[in-house]
């Protein structure tokens, strides 16, 4: 009996001790992360001004952004960028993590070349690329003329040729892509050498091992990168995008992104309740891809396990 009483109070005050630990970070959550949601929806239903005026609406900034063609082009937008950015982001860190896994006595300058551009503050980095493609005097043009003999001005972020090419070439030096190549490269060092050697053993080609056998072992680390590349494309190209095509997202709205429309209408319109409801949406779709990622990856990525 006395054995049973200090194991319950053993596991008791383990219990305790662990919740102890967790605190902190429920405090965290609660304070930065809960109440900012709720206080955020709660002002939706409202008319809340920048200069602090507030009427109770209910549901009516929701009913007048579904009925926005603005809004849903800036849906649209921010769909088809968030889905082709982490494409070629995760496909362009997986090709630089395995360039990176290749034996040259380069490779550390080559990575620290490559990853010294995703330090850079993301606003800082697209104004530099602002100037490369500028029309009139941008490096880029520049260049082209040289080559080719006569005078290139292309307006390459204003083009709705050019814009997108443009825009997906930028977040291929972001730090989110650095941050990608590093962890696929700690996760190729990670696969067994012994399932290589016997694929070699049956004349298996590069390709062939790529997709049977790199691919299926850094699948946990590709879903990871999926993801946090998603909750990178949704909030953080605001960072990306403004000073590369402005809060109208231009050309057109070809790139007005959500977040982008967030800031038009909060600090241009100064309609604070509507912003917010957009982005209570904003939150829905990471929500959404988040859920999707992990319902897909059950039946696509392999734990070992």
């Amino acid at each position: 009996m006395k054995t049973k009483a200090r194991t319950s109070s053993w596991k008791k005050r383990e219990t305790r001790t662990a919740y102890a630990f967790l605190t902190p970070w429920a405090i965290g959550f609660v304070c930065f992360t809960l109440f900012p949601i709720l206080f955020m929806f709660s002002v939706s239903l409202t008319n809340r001004k920048l200069n602090g005026m507030t009427e109770y609406i209910g549901f009516a900034n929701y009913t007048n952004m579904f009925k926005s063609d603005v809004f849903w082009n800036s849906i649209k937008v921010t769909l088809f960028f968030t889905i082709i950015m982490v494409c070629v982001t995760t496909v362009w860190a997986v090709a630089m993590a395995l360039l990176l896994n290749m034996k040259h006595k380069l490779n550390g300058i080559f990575q620290f070349c490559y990853f010294l551009p995703s330090v850079i503050p993301s606003v800082a980095m697209a104004y530099a690329f602002r100037t490369i493609f500028g029309k009139e005097a941008g490096l880029l043009n520049a260049l082209l003329s040289m080559v080719m003999g006569k005078n290139v001005a292309v307006n390459w972020l204003y083009n709705h040729s050019t814009v997108y090419m443009a825009v997906f070439f930028v977040t291929l030096f972001t730090y989110n892509t650095g941050q990608m190549m590093m962890i696929f490269r700690s996760g190729l060092n990670d696969v067994p050498q012994e399932l290589y050697e016997a694929s070699d053993l049956d004349g298996a080609k590069a390709v062939h091992k790529f997709f049977n056998i790199t691919l299926p072992m850094i699948s946990p680390l590709v879903l990871f990168n999926a993801v946090n590349g998603c909750v990178s494309a949704l909030n953080g190209s605001f960072a990306l995008l403004f000073p590369l095509t402005g809060a109208n997202g231009d050309p057109d709205g070809m790139t007005q992104v959500l977040s982008l429309l967030i800031y038009k209408e909060a600090f241009t319109n100064m309609k604070v309740g509507y912003a917010c409801a957009l982005s209570v949406i904003l939150f829905l779709i990471a929500a959404a891809f988040g859920g999707a990622l992990f319902a897909l990856s059950k039946k696509l990525v392999y734990y070992e396990n």
